[in-house]
This record gives structure tokens, C-alpha cells and sequence, in this order.
């Protein structure tokens, strides 16, 4: 009798195995609905509150973004797909310890956020420091950090907000206002928790900007019929032009005439010349009267 029992349960658990189907997990719509993972299930049902862990590089194919892991919960399944949404991200020990060093102080800090569509989250940021610091500029560092996650989580919603910690945005304003109070190394948000998933239906910043490029497009109609006068007026230049370059073919005539006075004046140099010639060779029949004294000088030495 024992044996027949074995026998009939390893024939239900193999019969089990062939009532399982595969099921897609699909990413959230802020992720693009990208695919994360399969999954085998007899029931649908069973499905629904699975936490599935990947990393970031896996969905954006960045090599840079391969410490982060993002956890996502399903929620829901229709047919073959299975749809989740975001639970937290954490990032990897060996990435945090690269970072930790000896002689160096580490402050960390545990704030729950509430986002502009009513969603909390948990956020545990650190920061890192060259030196050992003393607590009161720790204090300070930590209210630094405090107001700026709190101004950011005011004016996005879970999805915008959840980018710019994965972006490295946060991170960076955080860094920006300690820098003022303390020259700190270098910030990280190693932590996330949805506390509560948004409860306040709010619309995202694109179709925003669709609004303006509709509004943008009657404008640029109104704006052509302009650009048509200015053609017109273009137009009428050439024949500006035209009547500008008939006065100056008339003028120019007038412009020869002083002309052909230099070239009258050049002979007229000619002849100076010729009148400082004759001039010269009147002079060379002066030496003659000098010779002429210079025998009668003799002369009169004689006659002594």
C-alpha cells in the first residue's frame, strides 16, 4: 500500500509542472514597460505581491549604472504579462565600501518624503568627507541634506522624483548646498523605500510642453504672411538700385574731363625742362670772362 501512494504523488507533482504557464514581467510605464523577467505559476493569483530585483544597467544598458538595484512588486496580471511598480533601490556593498575609507567620516540620514501625487518615501542619503569632522558640523551637514530632499520631493512626482535619485541629480544638489557649509567629498542616496504608493492622480510635465508647440504652431502661421512683405519690399531694391546706377553713368563723363587737363599739363613740364637747358648753356659761356681776366693779370706781370 506504501508503495502505491509514492507512486500516485510523484504523478501529481509531475502533472503540476505541465498545468504552469511562463509569464512576461513587465516593468512600469516611468521605466518604459520594459520586460524584467519570466516566471512560471499554475495560478495568476500567486503571482500578484513577488518582488523581482534588477539592475539598472539591465534597462538602460549604461555600464556606469550597474551598482544600482531596482526592486519591483507585481500588482497586477492580465493574460500572459505580469505589471509591477516600484518598491526601492539600493546600491551595492562593494560599490559602498570602494567609497568608506579609514580617517574619513561617513554621515548618513533617514527622512520620509512626501511627493507632490501624495506618495512617501523613505530616502537614506550619506555623504563622505576627506577629514574627520566634529559632530555640530555633521549637524549642519544633515540639515543641508534634510531641506533640499524635502524642497525636491515638494514640486515632482514619485516617478520624477525616483529619476533624479538614479540620475544623480539629487545628489548633485545636495552637494551644491553642504558645499557652502562644508567642503564635502562626495553624496549618495544608497537607499529607497515606498512607503506608501501615490494616492493623488496628477499629470506629468510632457503633455505641458505639447500645449506650448500647439499654441507655438498658430503663431508661426500668423507669422509667414510677414515674411511675404518683406519679399515685396526686397523686391523694389533693384529697381532703387537700377536708377542709382544711371546717375553714376551720367557722372562719370564729367569725371574725365580733369583728366585729360593732367594730361595736357605733363608737356607743359616738358617744356620748363627744355627752358632750364638753354638756361644751363648760358651759363657755360661765363668761364670764358674769367679766363679772359686771368691773361691780363699775367700781362701786367710782364711788363715789371
Amino acid at each position: 500500500m506504501a508503495k502505491a501512494r509514492s507512486r500516485t504523488a510523484a504523478r501529481k507533482v509531475k502533472d503540476r509542472w505541465k498545468a504552469k504557464n511562463w509569464y512576461n514581467v513587465l516593468a512600469p510605464p516611468s521605466f518604459d514597460n520594459v520586460t524584467i523577467a519570466d516566471t512560471l505559476t499554475d495560478d495568476p493569483d500567486n503571482l500578484i505581491d513577488r518582488v523581482t530585483g534588477v539592475s539598472l544597467q539591465d534597462l538602460t544598458n549604461d555600464f556606469r549604472k550597474s551598482h544600482i538595484t531596482l526592486y519591483f512588486k507585481i500588482n497586477r496580471v492580465e493574460e500572459t504579462n505580469a505589471y509591477t511598480q516600484f518598491v526601492g533601490h539600493t546600491l551595492t556593498s562593494d560599490y559602498l565600501r570602494r567609497m568608506i575609507r579609514r580617517r574619513k567620516s561617513k554621515i548618513e540620514g533617514v527622512y520620509d518624503v512626501t511627493t507632490r501625487d501624495g506618495a512617501v518615501l523613505r530616502v537614506k542619503p550619506f555623504a563622505t568627507t576627506d577629514k574627520r569632522i566634529q559632530n555640530s558640523q555633521r549637524k549642519v551637514v544633515r540639515e543641508a541634506m534634510k531641506k533640499t530632499m524635502f524642497d525636491q520631493a515638494k514640486t515632482s512626482t514619485l516617478s520624477e522624483f525616483v529619476k533624479n535619485i538614479l540620475d544623480g541629480k539629487t545628489g548633485s544638489d545636495i552637494y551644491k548646498n553642504c558645499k557652502k557649509l562644508y567642503p564635502v567629498k562626495r553624496i549618495e542616496i544608497y537607499k529607497s523605500e515606498v512607503v506608501s504608493h501615490p494616492t493623488i492622480m496628477t499629470e506629468e510635465k510632457k503633455p505641458k510642453k505639447e500645449e506650448k508647440e500647439e499654441t507655438k504652431e498658430p503663431e508661426e502661421k500668423e507669422k509667414k504672411p510677414k515674411k511675404k512683405e518683406k519679399k515685396t519690399e526686397e523686391v523694389k531694391e533693384p529697381e532703387v538700385k537700377e536708377e542709382v546706377k544711371k546717375k553714376l553713368k551720367e557722372e562719370k563723363p564729367k569725371a574725365k574731363k580733369p583728366a585729360k587737363k593732367t594730361a595736357d599739363k605733363k608737356p607743359k613740364a616738358k617744356k620748363s625742362i627744355s627752358k632750364s637747358k638753354k638756361i644751363t648753356g648760358k651759363k657755360a659761356t661765363k668761364p670764358k670772362t674769367t679766363t679772359k681776366k686771368k691773361t691780363t693779370t699775367k700781362k701786367k706781370v710782364t711788363k715789371k
